[in-house]
């Protein structure tokens, strides 16, 4: 099959300065439906992929996301809520985005041009064979993104991918490469919309999926997330009362003494 940038095709709707507001976001619902339709077809390949970030982070190894502008920046964020969410070590869920911190809030654009420059952030954090890199680029041509997958191919690293269009250099880098066909954006090329929407939806179910399976969830609550501020010490201090059907008093001055749920109940349970 031959190489098509759909995510850079023209928009299926045109003279978008003439529509009204109503009409213009009802176009973007659509496409944003028609994003979430497409991860669903990729479902097998979001499992597959997922099954080696267990297995790799199961021995000891850790997630690396590497990703230019937005693809970047979603990369980023999902590796940062993990420890809040579920009381990893920062070091265990690494993003790497073209550019470093500051392409966090300012664009830099010609950053993701150079194909060596994401095994050299790499490198910074001594990765090795026991870890995973997963790419993330929707065109899927992305040079800082394709090189650095294929630098760690190279080194005999286990690599992913999360890219928008079929058959790209990225995918043919990637050990378990996810192509999440979405079509042409709205406004055309603009891939931060319905291209990231899908991005951060496999995002989500990748670092979720895998820390349930790492044991970082009871039931369906986040029993090692970090109690750092009054919302989540709250929400906290509820699941020790479900848990253990003791007072509110009670389940607050167990947190306070063990620093998080799993740790306050099973002080409870033992008396």
């Amino acid at each position: 099959m031959d190489f098509v940038k759909i995510t850079e095709k023209d928009s299926n709707y045109d003279a978008l300065e003439t529509m009204s507001i109503r009409a213009l976001i009802a176009g973007i619902h659509q496409e944003d439906q028609n994003a979430v339709a497409a991860v669903g077809k990729v479902v097998p390949e979001i499992e597959r992929l997922i099954q080696q970030v267990v297995a790799v982070m199961q021995q000891g190894g850790r997630l690396f996301y590497i990703g230019a502008g937005t693809s970047g920046r979603l990369g980023v964020l999902d590796a940062s809520e993990c420890p809040p969410t579920f009381g990893t070590d920062p070091g265990k869920v690494i993003g790497l985005i073209a550019g470093g911190d500051t392409a966090l809030r300012t664009a830099l654009e010609n950053a993701e041009d150079n194909p060596e420059q994401a095994w050299k952030d790499l490198q910074e954090y001594n990765i090795s064979t026991k870890d995973i890199v997963i790419g993330i680029a929707a065109s899927g041509t992305t040079p800082y993104v394709v090189g650095g997958l294929n630098a760690c191919q190279q080194q005999g690293i286990t690599t992913g991918c999360i890219c928008c269009n079929h058959n790209s250099p990225l995918a043919k880098n990637a050990d378990f490469p996810i192509e999440v066909i979405v079509g042409p954006e709205f406004l055309t090329g603009s891939s931060r919309m319905k291209a990231g929407t899908a991005q951060k939806l496999i995002l989500n179910m990748i670092s979720t999926a895998t820390m349930i399976q790492l044991g970082h969830v009871k039931g369906n609550k986040m029993v090692d997330m970090q109690l750092n501020n009054n919302k989540l010490h709250e929400r906290a201090c509820r699941m020790v009362v479900e848990a253990t059907k003791t007072d509110l008093k009670t389940a607050a001055s167990l947190l306070a003494q063990h620093g998080n749920v799993r740790a306050a109940i099973a002080a409870f349970k033992k008396g």
